[in-house]
């Protein structure tokens, strides 16, 4: 007998097993799930166990399955590629790139973020390209959404963007285009396959992007968002391609200052968190790119 879906109860996550998971995930037949329950019920064996001893599992899909069972969102390598594949924290969760990610989103938590003083919104800024900043903050803004933290991202770097590279976005609207009027919050697109991430892309280029920082549909903008959102992570241009980045870090409030290891001056990198420091903006830290892994926390 074939049963309608409206007469299919619907199960709160925490209480799907890992084999319905896998199952939904087209990793795993109903067939190979009887022959798996068959040898964890003979041998008293964990349901992961039995199926990598039978070798219909691995223990990577079995990974998959648990952080699913937890609300705990990444993707498959072997997944439709929703996000590119530089966004690590997407893709390999227990990676020590991930674990890096995590340990600098802790710090940021500790040392910044905090509703109940509308600390939500955080620039990542740098003196000039090829740094990373781009990279750091979509990273960023997956772990924070895999904490249950609602998430946006948005892209101010409307001289040379990316982030809808990163998340493989349509670009033909996004703040540019909000900023001008040409559009509304429906250019912030939410990233169903990481759930409680969304993304403002920057849309096309435009000739005066320092103008349309300078409006004041910026600012309500950034206040929308904080009424919004738990954390707002804004990807910046490089200080050395103008004042936006500045403009940027003074409406946000706070930054984290990225420098890249052997392509960074060090009087340069000074010299924004001096000048930023006495505009009043909280340099709530700084990250260090390009190390060898276990170096790149923030300070």
């Amino acid at each position: 007998m074939r049963m309608s879906v409206a007469t299919v109860p619907t199960l709160p996550r925490a209480s799907r097993t890992i084999g319905a998971i896998l199952m939904d995930a087209g990793l795993l037949s109903a067939e190979d799930a009887e022959q798996i329950l068959r040898l964890q019920r003979q041998n008293n064996l964990r349901f992961g166990e039995a199926a990598i001893r039978l070798g219909l599992l691995t223990e990577a899909d079995i990974q998959y399955a648990l952080a699913r069972q937890f609300d705990y969102a990444y993707l498959r390598m072997n997944d439709r590629r929703a996000v590119s594949e530089e966004v690590v924290a997407a893709y390999q969760p227990f990676s020590a790139q991930t674990e890096q990610m995590r340990a600098i989103r802790g710090q940021l938590m500790l040392r910044w973020f905090d509703l109940s003083e509308q600390r939500q919104t955080l620039a990542i800024i740098g003196s000039q390209r090829g740094e990373g900043r781009s990279w750091l903050a979509a990273n960023l803004a997956v772990v924070f959404a895999q904490l249950g933290e609602r998430t946006l991202l948005i892209d101010a770097d409307m001289r040379n963007p990316r982030q809808h590279e990163l998340f493989m976005l349509q670009n033909k609207s996004g703040l540019s285009t909000l900023l001008a009027h040409r559009s509304r919050e429906e250019a912030i697109v939410r990233i169903t396959d990481l759930v409680g991430l969304s993304v403002l892309p920057a849309g096309p280029v435009p000739p005066n992007p320092s103008e349309l920082l300078n409006r004041p549909a910026f600012g309500e903008l950034l206040a929308h968002a904080r009424s919004s959102y738990d954390v707002v992570l804004i990807d910046t241009p490089s200080l050395s391609a103008g004042d936006d980045a500045a403009m940027i870090a003074v409406r946000a409030g706070a930054v984290v200052a990225l420098a890249r290891s052997r392509q960074t001056r060090v009087a340069a990198f000074n010299d924004i968190v001096a000048g930023l420091s006495s505009a009043g903006v909280a340099v709530v830290g700084s990250v260090l790119n390009d190390v060898p892994l276990g170096k790149r926390v923030a300070k």
